[in-house]
């Protein structure tokens, strides 16, 4: 992959958490009145919401971290060489971790709706 590529995994974990979270915004409660705000979920639409959740943030996650790491490895090798580079270079640190930062606050949001 190339240098970037898992920056596009995590923002793709990222979506991926944006698309379930609005799937489970959708269901409908199966109780009316005031419980109506807190729907009553079967079964299987908890495991499906708690297995979202975790393949969501695995995704994120990892795909962030290994972003991280290699993205962090170029900008040190470049202040090597060019030492006014490195805070320019740490931007980039900075995105790719707030990618995991927020697979980790969408995969919260869907552990609410369990």
């Amino acid at each position: 992959m190339k240098q970037h590529g898992w920056t596009a995994v995590a923002m793709l974990g990222v979506l991926m958490a944006i698309g379930a979270a609005a799937q489970a915004a959708d269901t409908p409660a199966t109780e009316a009145g005031p419980a109506a705000a807190t729907p009553q979920r079967t079964p299987v639409e908890v495991v499906a919401i708690a297995l979202s959740v975790a393949f969501v943030t695995a995704v994120s996650i990892v795909g962030s971290g290994m972003a991280v790491a290699r993205i962090g490895s170029a900008a040190i090798g470049a202040a090597a060489e060019k030492p006014e580079m490195l805070t320019r270079s740490l931007l980039f640190v900075a995105l790719a971790e707030g990618l995991a930062i927020l697979g980790f606050a969408v995969a919260m949001m869907l552990m609410a709706k369990m």
